[in-house]
């Protein structure tokens, strides 16, 4: 009976172990187990451009390659060489050590020539001779600021004014872009860049004459605006005022050496200084003539607002018809230094020619050390 009760407490001790729940089953501790290799952290290819912003052109969001070099990060800095697709677009190609040139050619009775070639143009720089590397001559589209003075003694002008600016967009190619910049003590944005007329004539009726003339800093905060968000190619700013700048912070050979630092823009002006021929009037057109005689442009001098109109034609018809010249300086760019320029033209049959273009640039690798002094744009 002992041997027979043993074997029954035997048997229900083991089937008592088998109802109970495993190691891992009750939570008991478990044998710790390597923790695998971290692998190393792969960083994505520096030639692929990964801006969130995807560009309105589809080729321009295709990864940079070889055979893609229009988006390499080198290509969105530099000069701009532009050439005519065959759908009727521009195709935008960049060289980063290319110095571009936007030229008006005009002949000794002052009319634009329009039929020469790149072998009629010779370049040098610091009396040093360059070879032409690229040669344009076409409507090329531009962004243009259209800065207009808005101070107290502007109030009975400005329609006239307005009226002459609208035409000049009218009278421009139909593809330029333009800002609106209404300016006194301080300068504003009206209107940022756009092709509508209608929300140009809104931004340019923004009109509240007064204070004084910071003509200055309204010119280098919108040559700020144009190297910061200009679409096209070339960019010119058209400057209207009827006095001499007494406001800003900066003077006259700083805000021109700002805008070599920058590489353009080509500065018109227009001033409406008729019926003063005081002292100050002759500082103002002295200051307009170099403003607009070392970027490239033209200095108007209305002999009243009725002549304002056809002025906006001519300068829309200028823009139009420049030649766009590039050369590679023989002079490394890490040297710094203001780098002077001269352009001739010479061809048969016109006798002597002009050329009407920057007189001089920065190179890049001294505008960038320079952009940290800069202003900043205008609000």
């Amino acid at each position: 009976m002992r041997l027979c009760s043993n074997r029954l407490i035997f048997v229900f001790v083991l089937l008592l172990l088998a109802s109970l729940p495993s190691p891992a089953q009750s939570g008991a501790p478990q044998p710790v187990q390597a923790a695998p290799q971290s692998q190393p952290e792969v960083q994505p290819p520096l030639n692929v451009d990964h801006d969130p912003i995807r560009s309105p052109d589809p080729e321009d969001n295709r990864p940079a390659s070889a055979t893609n070099p229009s988006t390499t990060a080198g290509s969105k800095q530099g000069a701009q060489n532009i050439e005519r697709g065959q759908r009727g677009g521009y195709t935008l190609r960049r060289d980063v050590d290319e110095v571009v040139l936007n030229c008006s050619v005009l002949d000794e009775n002052n009319h634009l020539i329009n039929d020469l070639t790149k072998e009629n143009f010779h370049i040098a720089e610091d009396n040093v001779p360059q070879t032409i590397a690229s040669f344009q001559h076409q409507d090329i589209p531009v962004s243009m600021g259209l800065l207009v003075d808005n101070s107290g003694s502007m109030r009975d002008k400005r329609n006239a004014v307005n009226l002459a600016a609208l035409d000049l967009v009218r009278a421009s190619n139909p593809e330029d872009e333009a800002f609106v910049v209404n300016f006194s003590d301080e300068a504003f944005i009206d209107q940022d860049f756009t092709s509508d007329l209608t929300k140009l004539r809104d931004g340019l009726a923004h009109i509240d004459s007064k204070g004084g003339t910071a003509l200055y800093d309204a010119v280098i905060a919108s040559a700020d605006q144009l190297a910061k968000g200009a679409k096209r190619p070339k960019q010119v700013l058209l400057v209207v005022t009827d006095g001499e700048d007494n406001a800003s912070t900066l003077n006259l050979e700083q805000t021109i050496h700002r805008i070599q630092d920058l590489q353009g823009p080509v500065v018109y002006s227009i001033g409406l200084l008729f019926g003063d021929s005081g002292r100050e009037s002759r500082r103002a057109k002295r200051a307009l003539q170099m403003l607009a005689s070392e970027t490239g442009g033209m200095a108007y001098f209305p002999h009243s607002l009725n002549d304002v109109d056809a002025i906006a034609a001519e300068v829309a018809h200028d823009i139009r018809n420049q030649y766009t010249i590039g050369y590679h300086s023989t002079k490394a760019a890490n040297l710094g230094g203001y780098r002077a320029i001269k352009v001739d033209a010479r061809a048969a049959g016109h006798g002597r020619l002009s050329v009407r273009t920057r007189s001089g640039y920065y190179p890049k690798a001294a505008s960038r050390e320079n952009a940290n002094s800069r202003p900043q744009a205008v609000q």
